[in-house]
């Protein structure tokens, strides 16, 4: 079982990497949140694996943080869900908004993840709601309210994307007191500030 890898990187691409390892290169597939952190060509890189083997498949998936690879093993063990599923979960959510997301049961927010559909989420949030490590669910950070799930949905109705909406939500204040239309419009300006 191949469980890391340290090379350097030759190439990127959307939602893969290219790693010599000595005289072997190595495609990886990533999550996007790690493709951002590999570097450019010829840095040195290290990441953690998980081979996926099938009949017809093989491949190599890989991730710039060790609870990456612990989500990715936790995603692909739910009936259903494949490992594009799980890297596209990890490519739209960092692993705290993923395990905040799957803790509180917010299916709207998962199913939003192209592929994933309501009956998935649910699925999903069924299955690992209650195995995921207790350490993880206490590390993670608030969960979305029921009003910055709607900011976030309006969000991704107006054309942006999933990452762009949760972390759009993220920065706005927590007071109760701002109404939806305002957390929609505080969320446009910080989108439009990058």
């Amino acid at each position: 079982m191949i469980v890391a890898l340290e090379g350097i990187l030759e190439s990127r691409g959307v939602d893969s990497a290219v790693v010599r390892v000595g005289p072997v290169s190595l495609q990886v597939s990533v999550p996007n949140s790690a493709l951002g952190r590999l570097g450019t060509a010829g840095d040195k890189v290290h990441l953690h694996t998980y081979l996926y083997l099938r009949e017809d498949n093989v491949a190599l998936y890989g991730f710039a943080l060790p609870e990456e690879l612990g989500l990715f093993k936790s995603l692909i063990s739910v009936s259903g869900i494949g490992p594009k599923a799980a890297l596209a979960l990890l490519s739209t959510f960092s692993p705290d908004q993923l395990v905040s997301a799957i803790a509180n049961g917010n299916i709207d927010l998962l199913s939003q993840v192209p592929g994933i559909g309501k009956k998935t989420a649910g699925h999903i949030v069924l299955e690992l709601k209650g195995k995921l490590a207790k350490g993880m669910v206490e590390a993670v950070v608030p969960e979305l309210r029921q009003q910055d799930a709607d900011v976030v949905a309006a969000l991704t109705s107006l054309g942006y994307s999933l990452k762009e909406a949760t972390q759009a939500v993220s920065g706005l204040p927590n007071s109760q007191d701002i109404d939806l239309e305002e957390r929609v419009r505080l969320a446009l300006q910080h989108l439009a500030s990058k």
